[in-house]
């Protein structure tokens, strides 16, 4: 089982944003959503922006993983930074239809 993984995020990534991906429940939804993650590998996740009817995404980059590639829910998630930005953080993000 992937005992600890380090995801790496843009640098820029908005204060709401930080504060959506350090929440429970969102690495409670890493531990569904991702059978597996092997280091250097990318994907995409949305990040809820609240009421406004928008969401955000955000790519991450697996860093390292301890343990093999298996996410179970005792797996833990670490999140850093890796130099990018994040031009549409927070209550400007992109809607789930691109607009």
């Amino acid at each position: 089982m992937a005992e600890h993984v380090v995801l790496s995020h843009p640098a820029a990534l908005s204060r709401w944003g930080r504060l959506q991906i350090d929440e429970r429940h969102f690495r409670g939804w890493l531990r569904r959503s991702h059978d597996q993650l092997a280091e250097g590998e990318r994907f995409e996740e949305f990040l809820d922006t609240g009421c406004c009817g928008r969401s955000h995404h955000v790519t991450f980059a697996v860093e390292s993983v301890e343990g093999d590639a298996r996410v179970t829910d005792d797996t833990t998630f670490e999140f850093v930074e890796r130099p990018g930005c994040d031009p549409e953080g927070g209550w400007g993000a992109r809607s789930e239809s691109g607009a």
